[in-house]
């Protein structure tokens, strides 16, 4: 059967003619353009994303994003509905309040003006209290010895409120809870008020230690760092009080300058007569 149809392959071309076989040639130069076209089109493509970056992908995500907006307000637009009204709806009153809180604490903190040593003490206290990471396993211990539990109750449960299988041992006759010395000094010693006399008995673990040391040294690097930003810091002396001032400054220094430069560095060589 192979050689049937390469024997009718060979006779057909046989009886071509010129122009059908420069007809041929041109549609195979065709294919042979469009493929090689194609080709590089890819080669193109897959090199252009092998060159993209983290930030190029960030980039068409958020213009992704950008255009799903546009698109979902124009078409509820379309609608006669409110946009910002049906994305409220997908919030709880706890979200908003959180959010709210966000916000609030958000704009307290963006106030970085110095206003009085209060301030930034109370600035620096709020910083220091978001790198807290208390030690729920040691608070929980001795809670449990405070309330009389079994070792390992709270912890358990994953909560610092004991359960109600987590009870403390009272009075067989039915009085009041009898409190052991342990359980006394324990309570005495959690529970601290003005009247405590128990002073400086605790001493510190090993790691809590290390994340002491390690805030201080933060603190000192962060310090060592530290360059505020101040604008128009290229222009040279700093001769304005405030915004407003400069600019009328260099409005006057734009006609009197080539004046008055003269006065301004005899006054500063202190050779002014």
């Amino acid at each position: 059967m192979a050689s049937d149809s390469d024997e009718e392959r060979t006779a057909e071309e046989g009886t071509m003619t010129i122009d059908e076989r420069k007809a041929k040639m041109e549609q195979l130069r065709a294919k042979m353009r469009s493929t090689t076209k194609a080709n590089r089109a890819s080669l193109i493509e897959e090199a252009s994303k092998s060159k993209m970056t983290a930030r190029d992908n960030a980039r068409l995500e958020r213009q992704r994003k950008l255009a799903e907006v546009l698109r979902t307000q124009a078409e509820a637009e379309d609608r006669g509905e409110d946009v910002e009204r049906q994305k409220n709806w997908e919030w709880t009153i706890e979200e908003n309040d959180n959010w709210e809180k966000k916000k609030a604490r958000k704009a307290r903190r963006a106030d970085y003006e110095f206003h009085d040593d209060v301030h930034a003490a109370r600035r620096r206290y709020k910083k220091d209290l978001d790198l807290i990471k208390p030690d729920l396993v040691a608070y929980n211990r001795q809670k449990e010895a405070v309330l009389g539990l079994a070792p390992g109750s709270l912890s358990k449960s994953g909560s610092s409120t004991p359960s109600s299988s987590a009870l403390t041992t009272f009075d067989p006759s039915g009085g009041q809870v009898v409190p052991s010395p342990e359980q006394r000094m324990a309570a005495e010693s959690f529970y601290r008020d003005a009247n405590t006399l128990l002073y400086a008995d605790n001493k510190p673990t090993e790691d809590a230690i290390d994340r002491v040391v390690g805030k201080i040294n933060r603190d000192i690097d962060k310090k060592g760092k530290f360059s505020r930003k101040r604008l128009n810091e290229d222009e040279g002396d700093i001769t304005y009080i405030n915004e407003r001032n400069r600019v009328f400054n260099k409005k006057i220094a734009r006609y009197y300058d080539k004046y008055t430069s003269e006065i301004r560095a005899s006054f500063e060589r202190g050779t002014a007569l």
